[in-house]
């Protein structure tokens, strides 16, 4: 189990900001053994792909570069001319090479750890100047790891180089006795399949080596439990911070909710402990939406802007609390209270139309139909 400079255990699994700020310095899980075998692999698949053609290549320009007629050699112009031309020919002839390597040599590294730019690695950090910290390094377990998994690659290399110029053997001396031209190609061939042989030794080292570095990342990230109480705390906050960012919540809420009570069509009061105000929207159907509610101060709050914005005050106590209670802000009253919100609305339209001088007078509300369930004393 790791241990911090403090001595205490790192028993905790790294928690998402403490990998994010990693990630954000450079500390991912890499392993070299992995891009080495991808570029290998790549290597020799394009020389089994391309070799051909780079061999019908090669003897074109040895053809042309051995057979300069007399005007070219006496002319020193001419030289550099066949020089570049040359060059053309060898660099068309390696290019899809080329491409193909620097392809694996970028998607190599991001296949483990994923794409990351940052320059805190290229920033001077006079911790790593300590001759002390060096040589703790170096005597530390992992460079052991390093040095046994550097021996591990000799030797497989070694044994699988062995094997394949074994196998070979016959095939090598062979080429000493060919044709010029089928001796290059055949080189070629026995080239591109020793470097496949070569990188299929190098998936046993990659194998071992990814899941090491994956762990190895893991046990450098590992946390204290008072890292991780310390994170929480500074993520979450401290209390008193916390109280006062949900007191400016409620209150920004409360700013909003009232802001929208001059848009109701009615505020049903307590009359002096709650209120709440009613919209009803026809055009949308549905039934009708609570904008706001409040009880003591902000029941008054209420009731104050409504009779500013002459919005109609009901009182009716039993339905101001069973809404009170049974209803979300912005959401739509229960469905047993339809038919007496009903009553209240049309009773405020019946109100407007009087006041207007276009009807009589409405009935006072009596005995609201309120089910039982959501019916709430005092």
């Amino acid at each position: 189990m790791a241990e911090s400079e403090s001595g205490a255990d790192k028993s905790e699994d790294p928690t998402g900001k403490r990998m994010q700020e990693a990630r954000e310095k450079g500390q991912v899980a890499r392993s070299r053994e992995l891009n080495t075998l991808a570029v290998t692999l790549a290597g020799a698949g394009g020389v089994m792909a391309t070799g051909g053609g780079m061999a019908d290549i090669l003897m074109k320009i040895m053809q042309s570069n051995f057979d300069l007629p007399r005007a070219v050699l006496m002319d020193e112009r001419s030289m550099a001319i066949w020089l570049l031309a040359s060059g053309k020919m060898a660099l068309d002839a390696v290019m899809p090479l080329l491409i193909t390597l620097l392809i694996v040599s970028i998607a190599g590294p991001i296949s483990l750890g994923g794409w990351l730019f940052t320059t805190e690695p290229l920033l001077p950090n006079f911790g790593r100047m300590n001759p002390l910290s060096g040589i703790k390094r170096m005597f530390s377990m992992h460079a052991l790891a390093e040095l046994l998994k550097a021996l591990a690659k000799f030797g497989v290399i070694l044994l699988v180089a062995l094997a394949v110029l074994n196998a070979d053997r016959d095939d090598l001396l062979a080429i000493a006795k060919e044709p010029l031209e089928m001796a290059i190609l055949h080189s070629v061939q026995l080239a591109g399949w020793s470097a496949v042989w070569l990188a299929c030794g190098l998936i046993l080292i990659a194998a071992v080596d990814v899941p090491f570095q994956l762990w190895d990342n893991k046990q450098k990230l590992m946390m204290t439990k008072q890292e991780v109480r310390d994170e929480y705390k500074d993520t979450e906050g401290k209390p008193e911070v916390k109280s006062r960012i949900r007191r400016m919540q409620r209150e920004m809420a409360e700013r909003r909710m009232m802001a929208s009570v001059p848009q109701a069509d009615v505020v049903i009061t307590n009359p002096t402990h709650f209120a709440v105000a009613l919209k009803y929207d026809a055009e949308k159907g549905g039934a009708p939406l609570l904008l706001a509610k409040g009880s003591d101060f902000t029941a008054l709050k209420i009731r104050e802007i409504a009779q500013e914005s002459k919005v109609t005050v009901l009182e009716s106590p039993a339905l101001a609390r069973a809404v009170y209670y049974s209803t979300e802000l912005d959401q739509e009253i229960p469905a047993g209270l339809y038919l007496a919100v009903a009553q209240v609305l049309a009773y405020v339209y019946q109100l407007k139309q009087f006041r207007a001088g276009r009807g009589k007078r409405p009935s006072p509300l009596n005995d609201l139909p309120i089910p039982p369930e959501l019916r709430r004393d005092e």
